[in-house]
């Protein structure tokens, strides 16, 4: 109980400590105070031609990354079979490129990985539908192989899930038939 009164005791006299300092010095100046005395800031006139180039490369500068973001269309690889293996290679700088691949639905996949980008994030590579994630040095090439056995969408990422990629497997009829990559794997 004597703790208590102690705090209280000690609180209160905060309290009116603080009020006391608030009430005897003057807390805010006037605008006219703040422009006789020389402080502040002082309206700096532009003209109108410059406050229009800076408000149109402000909304250019918005629109290339709303584009970049949200509109570009991601590079499509389609894999290249020899000895009954599809391969292609992803060049790791700044994310993976080709991004999506096209590939045949049953036939063992290689991608091989060839890192740049000396970023912890892309150190690794992950591919959760087919449970693995390998290690990418630095300035090498890295195969990764696995056998995609249905048609579908199989997406890769680095090891933090900000880099991300997508192996579409079609069937052998559609990749045949179609020139149009894009459409060849919208069409699974």
């Amino acid at each position: 109980m004597r703790r208590y009164r102690k705090f209280t005791l000690s609180s209160l006299a905060a309290l009116g400590l603080l009020i006391a300092m608030a009430t005897t010095s003057p807390a805010q100046t006037t605008h006219e105070a703040a422009a006789e005395s020389g402080s502040g800031f002082r309206r700096i006139e532009q003209p109108l031609w410059t406050k229009a180039l800076v408000t149109t490369a402000g909304l250019g500068l918005i629109g290339l990354e709303l584009w970049w973001f949200l509109l570009s269309q991601s590079k499509t690889g389609k894999a290249k079979t020899q000895n009954g293996v599809q391969e292609v290679t992803v060049t790791v700088d700044g994310g993976y490129e080709p991004s999506q691949i096209v590939v045949q639905a049953g036939l063992p996949v290689r991608l091989n990985f060839h890192r740049l980008d000396p970023s912890s994030c892309l150190e690794e590579v992950r591919f959760p539908d087919f449970r693995i994630a390998k290690a990418l040095p630095v300035n090498q090439t890295t195969a990764i192989e696995f056998t995609p056995s249905e048609p579908g969408r199989y997406e890769f990422a680095c090891g933090m899930n900000m880099f991300r990629g997508t192996v579409e497997a079609v069937e052998a009829s559609l990749i045949d038939q179609s020139a149009d990559l894009a459409t060849a794997a919208k069409s699974t």
